[in-house]
């Protein structure tokens, strides 16, 4: 089924029948791993040659307070398959938890940030330090090190 420019991803994700939900994981979590029925619908845009558009659907599995299946919605424009689809899209807690730990780490979770700008200028200087005091502080190092252990490996199912 295509999706026209006028489509809404919620009306199309309904009119998904149920063979073409899959479940797959999208890699591990906090808690284990992320199990999500996903379902992909071709979208008929003008593309390049080679690449599709598509837009991917990830649903719960559980209800929300609501009683309602929570669904969340990709639009994907590149030569790849459902299943790097979905790791792509399963890599976005990876980055929210990196973004996390940098907040952390250099104090931007109590630094207001009103222009771009400041951001830039207060992150490159907590960044720098970090990495200042991770090559000359072995202590530091060790400590830094000690905190921040390799997450367990990504795992996707087909």
């Amino acid at each position: 089924m295509g999706l026209t420019g006028d489509t809404r991803a919620d009306t199309l994700a309904a009119q998904a029948s149920p063979g073409a939900w899959k479940r797959r994981s999208c890699g591990d979590g906090a808690k284990g791993e992320r199990l999500y029925d996903w379902a992909l619908a071709t979208v008929h845009f003008e593309a390049e040659p080679g690449y599709q558009r598509w837009l991917l659907v990830r649903r719960s599995l559980a209800p929300n307070a609501k009683g309602e299946l929570e669904l969340a919605y990709y639009l994907c424009h590149a030569p790849v398959t459902m299943e790097d689809l979905i790791a792509i899209a399963g890599a976005r807690w990876a980055i929210e938890e990196c973004f996390q730990t940098a907040k952390n780490e250099t104090g931007l979770g109590h630094y207001q940030v009103r222009r771009f700008d400041a951001w830039h200028g207060h992150s490159t200087l907590a960044n720098a330090y970090l990495a200042v005091t991770a090559a000359y502080a072995p202590k530091a190092q060790a400590a830094w090190s000690a905190s921040h252990q390799p997450k367990s490996a990504v795992s996707w199912h087909t």
